[in-house]
């Protein structure tokens, strides 16, 4: 059995239906990335900045990568049957990648629908999804694992995000790109990592 502490508003977490709990989730981890982008970046440079360690990678393209996960999904879930989507139907080279007020804008744009669309969808909701593996396949899914899905997904871009960020010597919360289990597993007392085992 896991048990979740209060949420900061008063609210008993474990209580709430498994729907809101995966919101509660999703936008604390996109809440992540907008601390990050309104509190920690200073420039613009720091979000264009080429890895040296991962080839291709800034900390702005994870950010957009992972954003874009939650909006393809919501976009689904909130449009008319069947609910058929694609991850890897992403815009490249957007404005959010290169501008810390476009990422503001943008991760705020993410968690508004997030708030908006989750509360009132169906947690089985059934979902196809169709992905280049490089082989076109095709998923039967729901939305709660989707949403799942995107909440770990972008943690593991969060990673990314601080060993880019370790590169460039900015220094990330302690639980900045890890996932819930591991902070739970260490005892973290990061929102995250509030959980019981």
């Amino acid at each position: 059995m896991v048990e979740v502490e209060s949420h900061p508003n008063g609210s008993d977490i474990a209580s709430l239906p498994p729907l809101i709990q995966l919101q509660f989730v999703s936008t604390t981890v996109l809440q992540q990335a907008l601390d990050l982008v309104e509190n920690i970046l200073t420039s613009d440079d720091q979000l264009t900045a080429q890895s040296k360690f991962l080839p291709g990678s800034t900390i702005g393209k994870h950010l957009r990568h992972a954003r874009d996960h939650f909006i393809l999904l919501i976009e689904c879930v909130s449009g008319p049957a069947p609910h058929i989507f694609s991850y890897d139907t992403r815009s490249r080279n957007t404005p959010m990648e290169n501008n810390l007020s476009e990422a503001r804008e943008a991760l705020k744009q993410a968690i508004s629908r997030v708030e908006e669309v989750v509360p009132t969808a169906n947690l089985d909701l059934p979902l196809t999804l169709n992905a280049v593996t490089p082989f076109m396949q095709t998923f039967e899914t729901t939305f709660g694992r989707e949403l799942w899905f995107a909440g770990l997904h972008a943690v593991h871009h969060w990673s990314m995000v601080r060993v880019i960020a370790g590169e460039l010597d900015i220094k990330l919360d302690d639980d900045f790109g890890f996932a819930p289990s591991t902070l739970i597993y260490k005892g973290s007392e990061a929102l995250l990592g509030k959980a019981k085992i």
